[in-house]
């Protein structure tokens, strides 16, 4: 393989992997309405119950990946807006018995792309109050 064809091929490589990038970015976008000083003791678990969310929320606001582990004297996002997608998608908020598939079908779009949209690791792991981007593609 010449290198031109190398290059070509790293450069379709780079852009497609820009392109699949921009709506979860997108989606993610959102403001903290509200937070929460943590203080000594506390968990992710007490703090989830005391505001009425779970920990997966929680973990989800602050970038925590599956760590649990919270700081004393550090403050914690416990809710978020959903600042539009700039790309025109909409969001819908689950709820009890609702599955990811389900939505999908709903709104018109791939269960998939709906999972990608939103960073859903495990497409059977959706929970009540979760808000999700309905993203308004044509083409899927």
């Amino acid at each position: 393989m010449s290198s031109k064809r190398i290059l070509v091929v790293a450069l379709i490589l780079a852009l497609s992997a820009l392109l699949f990038t921009l709506p979860t970015q997108a989606a993610q976008a959102a403001t903290c309405s509200q937070s929460h000083y943590i203080q000594s003791g506390e968990t992710l678990f007490r703090i989830s119950r005391w505001y009425g969310t779970t920990v997966a929320e929680l973990q989800r606001l602050n970038n925590l990946g599956s760590s649990t582990r919270i700081y004393a004297g550090t403050t914690l996002c416990v809710k978020a807006d959903v600042v539009a997608d700039p790309v025109g998608s909409k969001t819908y908020v689950v709820k009890a018995g609702d599955t990811l598939s389900w939505i999908a079908r709903a709104f018109g779009v791939s269960m998939n792309v709906l999972a990608r949209v939103n960073n859903i690791a495990n497409v059977n792991r959706i929970y009540v109050g979760q808000v999700l981007a309905i993203p308004d593609f044509t083409i899927q």
